[in-house]
């Protein structure tokens, strides 16, 4: 099926998507590719500004699309300029029309009057049918004879919601299938298609949330702080947010319906807060699932965009919020305290020896892949309860001191010429931004004695959170940790023991190395 896009940034729409015309237009060719529907025609007139303000004087760019299928724009001009120049190209698209060269039509915000009146004069004529928002112009096209298919207006829908329902009502009419391409917007290979449980990821869930957490962890600390107590309140109310923050995260991620699915989890996560973080992520999970599926249902229903938005935005965070609030908000809260309890059970039962294995084993975890699957969402349930986390300080002093140490030794001695410049960076970001352990992968799996000498290094500063009783957090600057945990000079001690470490074993390495080398060379160069 061929089609055509007309119309321009409009007035609301412009401030619904309709000024970004590259991602407009690209969401609309995503979404047809899926229906095996290609644009063959383009006219769109992008204004700097909204339509409802517009001048003739407001600058303006013509969208056009050229055979190899890609969008392309004009200079930018004055308003004025850019409607002179769509006439020629009116009459063009409307010949193509009356040749039977286009399909279906899509408007956005169209002039029927003027700008689109030779294309949707030579569509009313051949009876092909229209889709569309924009709601003064679509009743006009309607009324001079248009085959108006579909229309609703643009308040409440997105660049992705217009476009899906655009082509969900153009397939149905010409009877092919045609499944949404969710996901990155700009690039259709990177489009996603199909169920929304594929897109279920705890870990990236997790990993998005973080950033709440560590807001939460950076008021308590400040809390401490003599004058500043008043803080504590915040830090109340930032707990309560928590869940609310992860059911928005996880109902983007799975529904991928932009604002539809931030509403949705938004209502979700207001009603999962009694259900602790556990019980937000179900309801965010939940909202997803909902939005995408009543999304699709009331699309293909024909309701009015707008209403397809409201609805499936609103009802699915509703039936999601209300099931966690009085079914499966006190299941899930009991679960999270239940893992909180496990951890400090087992911490109390000789916390030395818990800090030690948690130290040994956090290299293996994350080489493994266990660290953000599994790790990282409990390091976040302690930190809901108090800010602040066993596991978290067994991170900073086992993972990312660890490896600063060990990208250290390789500033001071490489063994190998260039070494140093890939060590330094990881360091910078290490000591900087509390992160980036990987930087340390080359240098431990380049010599059995590093990667040894980093177990070593992080059970020793597992075994000194455990002797300190120590409650942390990784992911802030190194030298602002200790500032954010229940003890700061044990958090130090713990935090420079292993760093110390790391660094003289991977030094000593290090260097023996080069003297073999070295004597390895000179034995090389006698023989020759």
């Amino acid at each position: 099926m061929r089609i055509a896009v007309l119309g321009s940034s409009g007035g609301n729409l412009y401030n619904l998507g309709g000024k970004n015309a590259s991602k407009l237009l690209s969401e609309i060719k995503i979404q047809a590719s899926s229906a095996q529907m290609e644009i063959v025609a383009t006219q769109f007139i992008a204004a700097q500004e909204s339509m409802d303000h517009a001048k003739p004087n407001t600058r303006a760019s013509l969208w056009t699309i050229d055979p190899k299928q890609s969008f392309v724009e004009s200079d930018v001009n004055t308003l004025e300029e850019i409607n002179k120049k769509v006439e020629s190209l009116d009459k063009e698209i409307a010949a193509q029309i009356k040749n039977g060269e286009i399909d279906g039509i899509i408007l956005m915000s169209a002039d029927p009057k003027s700008a689109n009146k030779e294309a949707l004069a030579a569509a009313a004529d051949r009876k092909i049918p229209i889709v569309g928002t924009g709601g003064t112009s679509m009743a006009i096209v309607s009324s001079r004879g248009g085959n108006v298919i579909a229309t609703s207006g643009t308040t409440g829908t997105t660049n992705r919601t217009r476009a899906v329902s655009f082509v969900t009502s153009l397939s149905k009419h010409f009877g092919v299938s045609y499944k949404p391409l969710l996901g990155s917007s700009n690039n259709s290979a990177k489009a996603t298609q199909g169920s929304a449980l594929k897109n279920i990821n705890i870990r990236g869930i997790m990993m998005s949330a973080l950033p709440g957490f560590i807001a939460m962890a950076l008021v308590l600390a400040f809390s401490k702080i003599p004058g500043l107590g008043v803080l504590s309140d915040v830090f109340d109310v930032l707990i309560g947010a928590l869940p609310v923050v992860i059911a928005v995260i996880a109902a983007k991620q799975i529904s991928e319906l932009d604002e539809v699915s931030i509403v949705a989890g938004v209502i979700a996560g207001v009603l999962s807060v009694d259900g602790g973080i556990i019980g937000g992520m179900i309801g965010g999970i939940i909202a997803g699932l909902l939005v995408r599926y009543l999304f699709q249902v009331f699309v293909g229903w024909r309701f009015p965009m707008t209403t397809v938005n409201i609805a499936a935005g609103g009802l699915a965070g509703l039936l999601s919020g209300l099931l966690i609030y009085y079914f499966i908000g006190p299941i899930a809260l009991a679960l999270g305290d239940l893992i909180k309890q496990a951890i400090e059970t087992t911490v109390a039962f000789n916390p030395i020896l818990a800090g030690l294995v948690a130290g040994v084993l956090i290299w293996p975890a994350i080489l493994g892949g266990v660290y953000h699957a599994a790790i990282l969402p409990i390091v976040l349930l302690e930190m809901e309860r108090t800010g602040n986390s066993f596991l978290g300080a067994v991170d900073m002093v086992g993972l990312v001191m660890v490896a600063a140490g060990i990208n250290l030794a390789n500033i001071i001695s490489p063994r190998d010429k260039g070494e140093a410049a890939v060590a330094a960076p990881g360091f910078a970001i290490n000591m900087g931004f509390g992160t980036f352990v990987e930087s340390a992968y080359p240098f431990m799996f380049s010599s059995k004695w590093i990667f040894a000498g980093a177990l070593f290094s992080a059970g020793i500063g597992g075994a000194l959170v455990g002797a300190f009783d120590v409650r942390g957090t990784a992911y802030v600057p190194t030298f602002t940790a200790p500032l954010l945990a229940n003890n700061v000079i044990g958090f130090v001690i713990a935090m420079v023991v292993p760093f110390l470490s790391a660094f003289i074993i991977t030094f000593v390495v290090n260097k023996i190395s080069k003297q073999k080398n070295t004597v390895l060379d000179e034995g090389i160069s006698k023989s020759a």
